[in-house]
């Protein structure tokens, strides 16, 4: 997936974000933070650049007019942005879509995704790109891009899209 110069750099900060967290999270050593930064910005990249082709092919499957993309809300954050045809849809935070794919409610990690990065920590390049994968495959991360996978594929509502359009009442 190839995003604009803007968007990388933003889903880039939404991974030091996730970075910083890990740093929090996982038993970090002083030679870790580099390879930190890295796991966070790949979970990003690899996350949404993941989920936008799966977005748009099970649309196609089901027949519906659905396009996904990455776009930059008012103050330069990354959000998944769907059309239906020329019809904005949802809208989602990439920093609440990560939180929703990689965190339990209570705001933890989900523990194999924590475990499979605490593992990429120590490995070799070859063992940590393992272990990412791992992470992204692990049951909870695939149940959740389940459920926003559904959520986003829900067509807008039309009388809200036209209360909407309408603005406020000005009776």
């Amino acid at each position: 997936m190839t995003f604009s110069d803007e968007v990388r750099a933003a889903l880039l900060a939404e991974g030091d974000r996730l970075a910083r967290r890990l740093t929090q999270t996982l038993q970090v050593t002083a030679a870790d933070p580099p390879r930190l930064t890295l796991l966070g910005r790949s979970l990003a990249l690899n996350l949404v650049g993941a989920l936008l082709p799966t977005l748009e092919q099970v649309a196609r499957h089901s027949r519906a007019p659905l396009r996904a993309g990455v776009t930059l809300d008012r103050v330069g954050a990354p959000q998944l942005q769907t059309w239906w045809g020329e019809q904005p849809g949802a809208c989602l935070p990439v920093a609440d879509l990560l939180n929703d794919l990689l965190l339990t409610p209570g705001g933890q990690w989900h523990p194999p995704v924590r475990d499979a990065l605490q593992g990429a920590l120590g490995a070799s390049e070859h063992g940590a790109e393992r272990a990412l994968v791992t992470c992204l495959r692990s049951p909870p991360v695939l149940r959740s891009m389940e459920r926003v996978v559904r959520r986003l594929l829900r067509p807008p509502d039309s009388a809200a899209v036209a209360a909407q359009d309408a603005g406020p009442r000005q009776d």
